[in-house]
């Protein structure tokens, strides 16, 4: 059913992202190096069967010419006794086997040949291995610092956000903007903040002096009562 389909790709994708977030990272790289060597140990199984091919060619290269040797003396043995026809006989079985050790022996070559290509790719599969091991004690360690990092932004982001510092700032932004639109209805009606503070400077020098003349009078006053 096509809506089962469905369901079950929905289902698959919603299981498979949310695997992807509670997986950690350190542990996938320890499993996937340890799969690594799951893989290197199957390879160096195929490996060993077809090195055994080898040695069972060799071993069947080495009967063949054995058995040619056997099959020239038994021939010679034949001819001793005046046996021509055993001789050819062994000659020909002589030539059989030295045909088939001549076989064996460029399957044997190749078998060697192929085996060497299997141990140097088996050798570079263990060096990237060992290499993976020193990348994961590094890769480690780089994830956790970005981790942290994340979390450092993550905290900074907050206090910019929703913190107590965030409103503060806030609330001073508005002080700011409320003077800023009073002092701007001031000059639509006209008025200078600079006039006025120069005005209220010369009224209170005025104050001042005014205040020093009376006192000066009062001096004075003073002064003459008292003789």
């Amino acid at each position: 059913m096509a809506w089962l389909e469905t369901f079950t790709l929905v289902m698959r994708s919603s299981m498979t992202a949310l695997r992807e977030k509670v997986e950690d990272p350190e542990r996938m790289l320890q499993q996937l190096v340890i799969d690594m060597e799951e893989e290197l140990q199957s390879v160096r199984v195929s490996v060993a069967e077809a090195i055994a091919d080898e040695i069972l060619l060799g071993k069947r290269v080495e009967k063949a010419h054995t058995d040619a040797t056997q099959w020239q003396d038994r021939a010679a043995s034949a001819l001793k006794r005046g046996d021509d026809a055993g001789a050819k006989s062994a000659l020909e079985q002589k030539i059989l086997a030295e045909q088939t050790a001549t076989s064996l022996a460029d399957e044997h070559q190749k078998q060697k040949d192929q085996t060497r290509k299997l141990q140097d790719a088996v050798r570079d599969l263990e060096e990237k291995i060992r290499q993976a091991k020193q990348k994961r004690t590094l890769l480690t360690a780089r994830l956790t610092r970005a981790e942290s990092t994340q979390r450092i932004n993550q905290a900074l982001e907050r206090t910019e956000g929703r913190s107590a510092f965030a409103q503060f700032h806030r609330l001073e932004q508005k002080v700011e903007r409320a003077e800023a639109r009073s002092e701007a209805f001031d000059r639509l009606d006209g008025k200078d903040p600079d006039a006025d503070e120069l005005e209220r400077k010369f009224k209170e020098d005025e104050r001042k002096e005014q205040l020093q003349k009376e006192l000066q009078e009062l001096k004075r006053r003073v002064a003459e009562n008292a003789q």
